[in-house]
């Protein structure tokens, strides 16, 4: 279940509250019985981070652990090297598939001449 936040517009008191999303928000203040409560909108507030199952199952040799806090180093330190070896494999895979469909056309004309 969700939890939400809500805050009264008399005295700008805030609560959070655990509900479904079937059960209808609060109207009255709990601090100061006033009828003046609005639900806030928020964040989420969690995180995936640790080694789970992305970092020992499906992440490649290659690629290094980030820090999606500190993004002045980590990121650009850790894209450099990505970049440039992703350039590589992906000149390689182009490079094949367009001589292909240069030789099928080619031997399409010579079927339907």
């Amino acid at each position: 279940m969700p939890i939400y936040a809500f805050a009264c517009n008399s005295c700008g008191h805030t609560f959070e509250r655990l509900q479904k999303l079937s059960d209808a928000d609060p109207v009255v203040c709990p601090a100061c019985a006033q009828q003046t409560v609005q639900r806030q909108l928020t964040a989420p507030q969690f995180r995936l981070s640790g080694s789970g199952w992305y970092e020992t199952d499906f992440k490649k040799d290659g690629e290094t652990k980030r820090n999606l806090v500190d993004k002045s180093e980590g990121v650009v330190a850790a894209d450099a090297p990505t970049q440039g070896k992703s350039d590589a494999k992906v000149a390689s895979p182009e490079a094949a598939p367009a001589a292909k469909p240069e030789s099928k056309p080619v031997q399409s004309n010579s079927d339907g001449a």
